[in-house]
């Protein structure tokens, strides 16, 4: 039976796939266009998951081999070099940075999926590799996303992303909402999904924090559930919404697309 290891690693390995598909057909114009990820362009988004799969694979290159984790020189020095790059090399960067990344991760054997804790630098304590694991596949999904978006108006998160990410929404609300655009509005949602089915209570109000499904709502926000993930990382503009979008109550759906600033 797959473990959560082997299924994110699966879907990065997926994901990369079809991301590099698109990329390598890219000519120097489409890299220069607009992307998903506001101010943004598409090779700009290559160049954030380029440098950031150089730094997830030294991160776990560091865990494997029990050196010290990376400090912020290193990621800085990483940081600096893709933004020196020109449009066509953050392109071929990424699939060969990608690349080195997923195949490290489908390198591990089942011991090490199972034992191994890798120190990312941002978090108090190292972390089990399905943790690392999905940190790099949220990234990965939604900046795809953003790339794909550029060519596609209809462009979703992968099926696999949104399964595993869906109930991480909740911990990424803290850094993804702006509850100051309430304008001291207070109100309970019912937050319905599907595909696959999810039912919580979004509460509004000085903070923005999933909570269970409320039994009397303020309001009530239907949705597939890849939507409603866009939604929560700032990615659900009028351009980019699903049918089957639907937002009753006091908040309407363009005052949550403002709430959700996204990153």
């Amino acid at each position: 039976m797959a473990t959560p290891a082997d299924q994110i690693i699966t879907a990065l390995r997926a994901g990369h796939e079809e991301l590099a598909a698109l990329v390598r057909d890219l000519k120097e114009d489409d890299l220069l266009q607009p992307s998903g990820a506001s101010e943004w362009q598409v090779s700009q988004v290559l160049s954030h998951l380029g440098s950031g799969a150089e730094i997830s694979l030294a991160s776990l290159d560091a865990a494997r081999t029990g050196a010290p984790g990376l400090d912020g020189d290193f990621n800085r020095g990483v940081w600096q070099r893709w933004d020196a790059m020109s449009p066509a090399e953050h392109a071929a960067g990424f699939l060969a940075a990608n690349e080195r990344l997923v195949e490290a991760y489908e390198a591990l054997d089942v011991d090490t999926r199972a034992s191994l804790r890798i120190d990312l630098g941002f978090l108090p304590e190292p972390v089990d590799l399905a943790t690392a694991g999905r940190f790099r596949l949220s990234e990965f999904a939604l900046h795809q996303w953003d790339v794909e978006v550029a060519f596609n108006p209809f462009a979703a998160v992968t099926p696999e992303a949104v399964s595993l990410l869906l109930d991480q929404v909740g911990g990424m609300l803290a850094w993804t909402s702006r509850p100051q655009e309430l304008a001291g509005r207070e109100a309970t949602l019912l937050v319905r999904l599907h595909a696959p089915e999810r039912a919580y209570g979004l509460r509004l109000g000085e903070k923005v924090e999933l909570v269970d499904a409320p039994e009397q709502p303020d309001g009530e926000l239907t949705a597939p559930a890849e939507a409603w993930l866009r939604l929560a990382v700032g990615r659900l503009g009028p351009a980019n919404t699903p049918e089957g979008v639907r937002v009753t109550g006091p908040v309407p759906l363009d005052d949550l697309r403002r709430v959700f600033a996204g990153y």
